[in-house]
């Protein structure tokens, strides 16, 4: 089911950053990420709703633009 927040979501395993880019076209990239949460993120029904839950103050991130 697409997200009506979240366009993608990509993983760079080597450097566990997640990289998700939003439908405003904002990009974000969240450190220290496990594949693990990557991997749930990346099934859940809500890609938005997992964000806010279990990702959005839990990891630090960096703003691309």
């Amino acid at each position: 089911m697409p997200s009506s927040v979240v366009s993608a979501i990509q993983y760079d395993a080597f450097k566990a950053i997640l990289t998700i880019i939003f439908v405003s076209g904002m990009v974000y990239k969240y450190k220290d990420v496990s594949e693990a949460i990557y991997l749930e993120m990346k099934n859940s029904g809500s890609k938005g709703l997992y964000l806010n839950k279990n990702i959005k103050g839990n990891y630090s991130f960096e703003k691309i633009k």
